[in-house]
């Protein structure tokens, strides 16, 4: 039943885009044949408005009709351009958590549910919601300290929205597989695992002690470092569904005018900015990956505060060398060492020629050479990096496009605040520190260092890899001797199982048919 139940939500997700105009509106250049068809038909279901506007409000408004889990999805393929497209990609950035507010009493009753107290031992004070989005929304509130009452922001989990999202997964996987099975020339995209992906980072954003706990962990990394900082999280009054963290003062990075007013420095703001994210990218491996201005504040004192940690990167030493390098190549123009870098970390399958692709990185980084600081944009330059690697059969990095998207996302907002602003001049200091502290000398005693206790730890575990190598070697002399069988058991299980999904399907596709056909008749 799930499988047909997960068929029926995928028609009506198809339903509502035919209707909002965005099936008609998909580009038809690469279509086969019957894909083309089956556009052309779309649109005779299409809405009148819907024809009128743009497929980028076409498209935020399908998505908002269907809810809470497509939005969040629809944020998240904006993080996805080598999937849905540079062009897509940038409608669906414009996405925004506008989601209309649920109680307060649903709020308190999950507080006190999740935390076990009453609301009045946690809060002296717990206002009506400010803000709601997909997920959570949240209540200005007040804390009783030794000093005084101090304001907080109190952020609670969105009733029933786990549920929710459990069932429209199901279709998310369900459109996945048949993109893979109908367009073989997508499974380079890895349309099944990008799912995945949207799956396990929705479950962590849904965890609110997972986002205090990314708090916590950038507030330790960047304790020290100029011009920035996060929240401090109240681990007292924090639970599954609820994260209360220190309130700010300060204005949002969108307001650029009452920036300004304030007498901040706004190229020193934006210089900050993408300085302080390549900081936590490099030394740390471990960044705010949804720094759009909503989520930045200057505070009175000039300090860039983010908040809303619901998303974050990781990347590995591998990944930070590699993203080192890339952007230090392109900074010195050094594009043979680029592509040595892509080929090196395997990036780019062995067969294909470096100096081939030295030369498409060569087109790529050229045009950012002597031109005004305000033609450079680092969005222009990552369009034409996924062009290029397609060509070269690069498979998608998932870590590395979420990175690609953020750093994006930073130098927009650094332009906002300095139409003149360069990414690479403002980058360049600190990836050069990055390089030269650990490419050089350093780099080769801490792989020493990693080594040795790698070859410590190997030492330790050779007995029991020693037991096992020959627990192994047995099974396989016995199964050469005896051949490898099935029992009667599990025979049988496998072919319920096969038995069971096929007819399945049938049926899912059988019910869809019908619907459809209904759909069609009652609009004749």
């Amino acid at each position: 039943m799930s499988v047909i139940g997960a068929y029926f939500r995928l028609a009506r997700v198809g339903w509502v885009l035919m209707r909002e105009g965005v099936v008609s509106a998909l580009p038809a250049d690469g279509m086969p044949p019957l894909a083309r068809t089956g556009k052309a038909i779309a649109g005779l279901f299409e809405r009148r408005k819907a024809a009128r506007v743009g497929r980028g409000d076409n498209l935020a408004r399908a998505i908002e009709r269907l809810g809470p889990s497509y939005v969040k999805m629809g944020q998240f393929l904006a993080t996805r351009p080598d999937v849905v497209g540079a062009e897509i990609a940038v409608e669906l950035s414009a996405l925004q958590d506008r989601m209309a507010t649920f109680p307060k009493e649903a709020a308190v009753a999950t507080v006190e549910g999740s935390l076990g107290r009453p609301l009045a031992d946690l809060y002296a004070t717990f206002d009506d919601p400010i803000a709601a989005a997909s997920i959570a929304q949240v209540h200005p509130a007040t804390v009783r300290k030794a000093d005084g009452e101090q304001r907080v922001a109190v952020k609670v989990i969105r009733p029933g929205v786990r549920q929710r999202f459990g069932h429209d997964l199901e279709a998310m996987y369900a459109a996945a597989r048949l993109q893979e099975k109908i367009l073989p020339n997508t499974r380079r995209l890895k349309p099944v695992e990008v799912t995945r992906t949207l799956e396990q980072t929705t479950k962590v954003e849904m965890d609110l002690r997972l986002e205090a706990a990314a708090l916590s962990e950038l507030g330790e990394n960047t304790k020290d470092d100029p011009g920035f900082r996060v929240p401090t999280v109240d681990w007292e009054r924090t639970g599954r569904d609820v994260v209360t963290m220190e309130w700010i003062d300060g204005i949002k990075m969108s307001d650029v005018d009452g920036l300004r007013a304030a007498g901040h420095d706004l190229d020193r703001l934006a210089d900050t900015l993408i300085q302080s994210f390549l900081r936590h990218t490099l030394r740390d491996g471990f960044f705010h990956a949804d720094m759009h201005q909503g989520n930045l504040f200057v505070d009175p004192a000039g300090v860039i505060v983010a908040v809303d940690m619901g998303i974050v990167g990781r990347l590995g030493k591998k990944e930070r060398r590699f993203l080192a390098e890339i952007l230090y190549g392109f900074i010195t123009r050094d594009y043979q060492r680029v592509a040595d870098v892509h080929f090196e970390a395997g990036y780019v399958p062995s067969h294909h020629d470096t100096a081939s692709f030295a030369q498409a990185i060569r087109a790529i980084g050229e045009p950012i050479h002597g031109q005004p600081a305000e033609t450079i944009s680092m969005a222009k330059l990552l369009t034409l990096l996924f062009e290029v690697t397609e060509l070269f059969d690069m498979e998608t990095r998932t870590e590395l496009v979420m990175l690609q998207k953020t750093m994006v996302v930073v130098e927009g907002v650094a332009r906002t605040l300095n139409p003149r602003f360069n990414m690479w001049k403002a980058s360049e200091g600190v990836v050069g520190d990055w390089i030269r502290d650990n490419l050089g000398p350093k780099r080769l005693l801490a792989d020493l260092r990693d080594g040795a206790h790698a070859a410590l730890r190997l030492a330790e575990a050779a007995p029991e890899i020693a037991a096992k190598a020959e627990k192994f070697s047995q099974d396989l002399t016995a199964m050469a001797e005896k051949g490898l069988r099935f029992d009667a058991e599990t025979a049988e299980a496998i072919g319920r199982s096969e038995a069971r999904h096929s007819r399945s399907g049938r049926l899912a596709l059988w019910v869809i048919a019908a619907v459809l056909v209904y759909i069609a008749w009652k609009l004749t």
